[in-house]
């Protein structure tokens, strides 16, 4: 696996639970699973890694030779490997500060790439399967194909995964030359896009078979509206792209076993989230109530997100809605601000958090009763079945990864386990938080029945992880082949 981001040691996103938890899931099996991710600052627990190499040679372009040391910890049954490399990764964030990207981004994962390969090749160590993750392993494929073709690693089957189209690693094109990637591979059917270096389209044209996140997403993306400028070279590999759902890391996200909250519960025994709810309004300075509903946000504030959306209504929703809204996140600054705003004015009824706290995204997910993902694009989503594992039904809008695992509540016989919508509109967001509010509040027992069913939803990792299995013998055999 080379992946920018892994959790717990570092996250931005659904990316670092993915790459953790179907490594671990791999390992479990019996596979020798190795995890190579940056060494970032804002690592916690660094004194406890154990140092495997010092002065591993990094050969980029131009004649430049960075030396490199990577430090091991374990992940389940996997191995995590680290890369320490002061100069681009002893800094705040991963990709960016404060709401600025780094502008050496193109070079900083030119390097990390190059440093993954290095590694294997100063060990001696060659996978079956190169796992490669977003845009910021976009250019091991390439590498393989070229530079390293003849290399021991030039038989290895690259699986690529597209976890974001909207984000491709676009540079100058000198960060190929940096990369040491011949410059024939600046052209329309590899590396080059209007004029620039794009790292994810040299990856979806050289990689041996490429997944992303859900299977509505793998469809959506293949045509103009979703496929951000690359919906042509998707359909051109349609053949090789397969949508395979992400799973939940149950050890983490389980109302049984969960250490965050307030009391345990399950689907047999639900008095633990009576309680659950009013730890989160104690905790967030919500009004004390067992019958108002509460509508969780855990979120990044971006324009995929759909939260501008929420933030246009919430006045009118306390206004004309018995309900209260907590909300965990953070991003745009004219977000954030709406949020201060609406939580100073809406004392009791709306609270606020903004930034990330990890205990309380678990206090909301399991004291909340309803979960809003009002996304304009989710390729994923993983906040949508933590909540359906917490007997909190999602209302989302039916978009990729949603539409995948959220069914839709059948008024009046208790089917279906959330609340969809399908324009991305102020107004149809409003309209379904409203269908829920009465239904909190007109029938009950469809709610208790709903509950049950998104309780009983199978979210872990064992059936996607097959999948996974397949397209990993599906890689290998083609890889094999092109020798």
């Amino acid at each position: 696996m080379v992946s920018p981001e892994c959790a717990p040691f570092s996250k931005v996103g659904g990316l670092a639970d993915m790459v953790a938890s179907l490594s671990k899931e791999f390992a479990s099996k019996g596979c020798e699973v190795r995890i190579f991710t940056p060494l970032y600052s804002s690592i916690k627990g660094r004194e406890k890694f154990a140092k495997e190499m010092d002065n591993l040679s990094v050969h980029m372009g131009l004649g430049i030779e960075e030396y490199a040391s990577v430090w091991s910890a374990p992940l389940g049954g996997a191995s995590v490997k680290f890369v320490e490399f002061n100069r681009y990764f002893d800094r705040p964030g991963i990709y960016n500060y404060g709401a600025v990207s780094y502008s050496d981004n193109g070079g900083r994962f030119a390097f990390f790439a190059r440093a993954a390969l290095e590694y294997c090749l100063a060990t001696g160590w060659c996978p079956d399967v190169i796992h490669c993750h977003d845009w910021t392993a976009g250019l091991i494929p390439v590498y393989l194909n070229t530079t390293l073709r003849n290399s021991p690693l030039g038989r290895c089957a690259t699986v690529f995964t597209v976890h974001n189209l909207q984000h491709q690693g676009v540079f100058d094109r000198g960060v190929l030359e940096y990369a040491g990637i011949p410059f024939s591979e600046f052209r329309a059917d590899s590396c080059e896009c209007y004029g620039s270096l794009n790292m994810m389209k040299g990856a979806l044209y050289n990689c041996t078979k490429i997944t992303t996140v859900s299977p509505t997403y793998a469809s959506e993306i293949k045509t103009p509206a979703y496929g951000c400028g690359l919906d042509h070279i998707l359909r051109f590999r349609a053949a090789d792209l397969i949508g395979i759902l992400n799973g939940v890391d149950t050890t983490e996200w389980s109302p049984e076993a969960d250490k965050y909250i307030a009391a345990n519960f399950s689907a047999a025994d639900m008095r633990g989230k009576a309680k659950c709810k009013e730890d989160l309004q104690k905790r967030m300075g919500l009004a004390q109530s067992k019958d108002v509903p509460i509508f969780g946000v855990v979120s990044r504030f971006f324009d995929q997100k759909g939260l501008d959306l929420l933030a246009r209504i919430a006045q009118p929703l306390v206004d004309n809605m018995n309900l209260q809204i907590a909300v965990l996140g953070s991003g745009e600054s004219w977000l954030e601000d709406a949020f201060r705003n609406l939580t100073a004015a809406n004392g009791g009824k709306i609270a606020s958090y903004i930034g990330y706290d990890n205990t309380l995204s678990h206090v909301i997910e399991a004291g909340s009763d309803f979960f809003l993902m009002p996304s304009r694009f989710e390729p994923c989503g993983l906040n949508q079945m933590y909540s359906m594992l917490y007997g909190t039904l999602p209302v989302v809008r039916s978009t990729g990864g949603l539409a995948d695992t959220v069914s839709q509540y059948e008024e009046g016989k208790g089917k279906g386990n959330g609340f969809v919508f399908y324009d991305a509109t102020a107004d149809a967001l409003y309209n379904t938080m409203g269908w829920a509010c009465s239904t909190w509040y007109d029938r009950k027992k469809d709610i208790n029945s709903m509950r049950l069913n998104a309780m009983n939803s199978d979210f872990s990792w064992r059936a996607s992880s097959d999948k996974y299995a397949n397209v990993y013998k599906w890689a290998v055999g083609a890889r094999s082949a092109a020798f």
